[in-house]
C-alpha cells in the first residue's frame, strides 16, 4: 500500500510521509531542496520550525511551484526563537511562508510551553479558532507531558511528532500506544538513525537480510518499518534519487517477521553487537596473557 493520508482527530487529514526542512540550511540551497522534493512527489512539504530559519525560503519554493495551496500540506513549529510568544510567533511564520494559515502548527517541545502547558495550550487552541492553523499539535512531548495537556484541553492535540526508529523503541513506545489510545497520530523523525548514525549495530543483519531479498536498499526498509507502526514518517535528504526511493517505500509490505525482527534487534540497543565485540577482545587479550604466563612458568621465567 502507496504512502496515503491519515485522517487526524480534528476530522482534518494529514500525508503520510513528510520531507522536513530541519538540515537543509537557509539561502538558495534550501529554496533548490525543497522544490526538488516538490518535483518527485512530496505533497507534505516544509515540515519546518522557527529554530529551522528555513520559513522564507520553503515559502519561496512553494509558490515558484505553481502548485494550489490546498495540493500542499504545510507544518510548521513553535519554537520560542528570540523570545517571542506564540501568538507573534504563528503571524510571523505565515508571512514568512506566504500563507493564510498553516495545515499543522505544533508547539516544539515541552520546555517551551511557559508558564505552562496549560495556559500555552490554550493559546494553541485559539489559534486554530481563528483559522490561522487547521490543526494543532506538539512535537517532543512525552506521556506525563501528554497527560497534563488533555487534562486542560478543549482541543486535543492532532499529532505528537517525536524521535522513533528501532532503537529507542523501547523508551518511545509507551507514547505512540499513549497517542493512539487518545486519537492522537504520531509524527517519527529521524527513523534513518540506525542506518546513518549508528551503524554497526545489531540492526545491520535483519535490514540486510530483508533489503536483499526485497531487493530495496535498508533506508526504505526502515521508512516502511516506521509505516507499519502507524506513524506518520518525515525524512530528508538532498540527493533525488534517494528521495524517489522513500516514496517508494510506501509500497513495501513488510511481513509480521519481518517486523519482530527489526523490534528484536532495536530493542537490544545500537552498543550491544559493540560491546559483544569488545568483551571478546578483552576475553582473547586475557586469554593469550594466561597462556603466555603459564609458557613462562613451565620454563622457569619469573615475571618478579
Amino acid at each position: 500500500m502507496p504512502w496515503s493520508t491519515i485522517k487526524l482527530n480534528d476530522g482534518h487529514s494529514i500525508p503520510s510521509i513528510a520531507f522536513g526542512t530541519w538540515t537543509l540550511g537557509n539561502g538558495q540551497q534550501s529554496i533548490d531542496k525543497v522544490d526538488q522534493a516538490i518535483s518527485v512527489g512530496f505533497n507534505h512539504i516544509a515540515d519546518t520550525a522557527q529554530s529551522y530559519r528555513n520559513e522564507t525560503e520553503a515559502g519561496q519554493a512553494l509558490h515558484e511551484s505553481g502548485l494550489d495551496r490546498k495540493d500542499v500540506f504545510i507544518t510548521t513549529k513553535y519554537s520560542g526563537t528570540n523570545g517571542l510568544d506564540i501568538e507573534t510567533s504563528i503571524q510571523n511564520s505565515l508571512k514568512n511562508l506566504g500563507v493564510e494559515y498553516v495545515d499543522l502548527y505544533l508547539i516544539h517541545s515541552p520546555r517551551l510551553a511557559t508558564p505552562d502547558i496549560p495556559t500555552a495550550w490554550a493559546k494553541m487552541e485559539k489559534i486554530k479558532a481563528d483559522g490561522l492553523a487547521k490543526s494543532i499539535g506538539v512535537s517532543n512531548f512525552g506521556v506525563a507531558e501528554l497527560e497534563i495537556l488533555l487534562d486542560s484541553a478543549k482541543v486535543k492535540p492532532a499529532a505528537n511528532q517525536i524521535l522513533f526508529h528501532p532503537y529507542v523503541l523501547a523508551r518511545q513506545t509507551p507514547i505512540v500506544e499513549f497517542g493512539a489510545l487518545h486519537g492522537i497520530v504520531t509524527e517519527a523523525y529521524s527513523a534513518l538513525i540506525p542506518i546513518t548514525r549508528q551503524p554497526g549495530g545489531p540492526l545491520d543483519t535483519p535490514l540486510k537480510d530483508i533489503s536483499e531479498r526485497l531487493n530495496v536498499p535498508t533506508e526504505q526498509v526502515l521508512l516502511a518499518w516506521a509505516k507499519a507502526k502507524g506513524t506518520v514518517v518525515v525524512t530528508s535528504s538532498s540527493k533525488k534519487d534517494r528521495l524517489e526511493g522513500y516514496l517508494n517505500a510506501g509500497d513495501l509490505e513488510l511481513s509480521s517477521d519481518d517486523i519482530a525482527a527489526i523490534d528484536a534487534a532495536g530493542l537490544l540497543g545500537p552498543g550491544s553487537t559493540r560491546f559483544r565485540k569488545m568483551v571478546k577482545r578483552i576475553a582473547v587479550t586475557a586469554l593469550l596473557g594466561a597462556a603466555g604466563f603459564a609458557v613462562g612458568s613451565y620454563l622457569g621465567f619469573s615475571a618478579f
